[in-house]
C-alpha cells in the first residue's frame, strides 16, 4: 500500500534535483534581456499563455527612472522617493534647534554642578529656581513653536491638482478573446490587454498582420541564433539585443559548446500590452513554442544537453518595437514566471 507514496516521493526528489538542469536548458539559447522603453522595469500584465508575472529584465541598457519622477506609473515598483524622504528626514532636535539648545544648556549646567562638587542641579541653584527657569523656557519655547508653525503654513505650496494617472499605469486583465489560428501554426492573439496611455494618444492597433510578423520573427531569431548569423540578427533585433546574443554565443564557444534551436513552432501567444512612446510603438507578447534544441560539443559534435528527436517547450515574453509604422524588430526577451 505504501508503494504509490514511495513512487511519488521519488518523482518529487528527481524533479527537485533536475530542476536546475531543466532551467539551464531553457536558458541555453541565451539572448535574455533588452528594453521595453519606459516600461522596462515594469512587469508586463499576465496573460492566458503566461499567467504568472514575468521575471525581471536580466540585462538592459535602459537607465532607471530618475529620482523624483512619477513612480506611480510603474505598478509594483518600490516607493524609492518615499523611502529616500524618510531616510533624509532630520531628527527632532535638528527640526527644533531651540529645544535642543535648551536641553544641552540644562545638561551642561548639571555637569558643571557635578564638577564643582555640589550635585547635579546645583549649577542652577535651588529646586524652586530650577522650576522657575524651566517654566520660563517652556513659555518661550511655546511662543517660538507657534510662530514657526504659522510661518510654515504660509510657505507651504498649495496642491496643483490631482495626478493625471492615479491608477498607476496598471492594465486590465486580459480578456477571453482569441483571434484564432492566424497562420495555421498557433493561436496568437488571445487576451489583448492594452497598457495605460495618455488620453490624447490614439491606441496602438495590433492586427493579424502584426501577429504574423511576431510569429515569423520567433522563427527567424532562433534560426539566426543557430547559424550564429549576426548580420541576420541585426536586421530583426535592436543593437542591444544583438549584443546580448553575441555575448552568449561567445560564452558558449569559450566553453567549447554550440547550441542549436531548430524547427521552432508557435503553440500559443497572447498580447500582454501595446503602447506608444513618441514615434515608437511597443508590443509585448507572451509566446509558448515548441522546438528541437540541443547543445553539442564543438570538437566532437556529441550532444551534451537536449534531444535531437524530442521536441521541447518554452514560454517567454517577447517585446517588439517599430518606428513610425516600420517593420517590427525584437526589443527584449524575458523568461516567463
Amino acid at each position: 500500500m505504501r508503494r504509490p507514496a514511495t513512487i511519488m516521493t521519488a518523482l518529487a526528489v528527481a524533479a527537485f534535483v533536475l530542476a536546475p538542469a531543466l532551467a539551464e536548458a531553457q536558458r541555453a539559447r541565451g539572448g535574455f534581456g533588452g528594453s521595453r522603453g519606459a516600461r522596462t522595469y515594469q512587469a508586463p500584465p499576465p496573460t492566458n499563455t503566461a499567467p504568472q508575472a514575468a521575471q525581471p529584465m536580466q540585462r538592459t541598457q535602459q537607465p532607471p527612472m530618475a529620482p523624483g519622477a512619477n513612480t506611480a506609473a510603474r505598478p509594483g515598483a518600490p516607493a524609492a522617493g518615499a523611502a529616500a524622504a524618510g531616510a533624509a528626514r532630520p531628527g527632532f532636535f535638528a527640526r527644533n534647534p531651540f529645544m535642543g539648545g535648551m536641553m544641552l544648556g540644562l545638561f551642561g549646567a548639571g555637569i558643571f554642578g557635578l564638577l564643582a562638587g555640589s550635585g547635579f542641579f546645583s549649577g542652577l541653584g535651588s529646586l524652586a529656581g530650577i522650576l522657575g527657569f524651566m517654566l520660563q523656557l517652556a513659555l518661550i519655547a511655546g511662543v517660538v513653536m507657534l510662530v514657526m508653525a504659522f510661518l510654515r503654513r504660509r510657505q507651504q505650496p498649495q496642491p496643483a491638482g490631482m495626478a493625471r494617472d492615479m491608477h498607476g499605469g496598471g492594465n486590465p486583465p486580459p480578456g477571453p478573446g482569441n483571434l484564432g489560428n492566424l497562420s495555421g501554426r498557433g493561436t496568437m492573439g488571445a487576451g489583448m490587454g492594452l497598457g495605460a496611455r495618455p488620453a490624447q494618444e490614439a491606441p496602438v492597433q495590433i492586427g493579424p498582420a502584426d501577429y504574423e510578423a511576431f510569429e515569423r520573427l520567433l522563427a527567424q531569431v532562433n534560426d539566426a541564433w543557430t547559424r550564429e548569423d549576426m548580420a541576420a540578427l541585426g536586421r530583426i533585433a535592436t543593437p542591444e539585443v544583438v549584443q546580448y546574443f553575441r555575448d552568449d554565443l561567445a560564452d558558449l564557444s569559450a566553453r567549447g559548446l554550440k547550441n542549436e534551436t531548430t524547427d521552432s513552432k508557435l503553440e500559443q501567444g497572447d498580447l500582454a500590452e501595446a503602447w506608444r512612446e513618441g514615434a515608437r510603438e511597443y508590443a509585448t507578447v507572451a509566446m509558448r513554442y515548441s522546438m528541437i534544441e540541443v547543445t553539442r560539443e564543438i570538437a566532437t559534435g556529441r550532444i551534451v544537453e537536449g534531444s535531437a528527436t524530442e521536441r521541447g517547450m518554452g514560454t517567454e515574453i517577447w517585446t517588439f518595437v517599430r518606428v513610425q509604422g516600420g517593420p517590427w524588430t525584437l526589443s527584449a526577451i524575458q523568461p516567463a514566471g
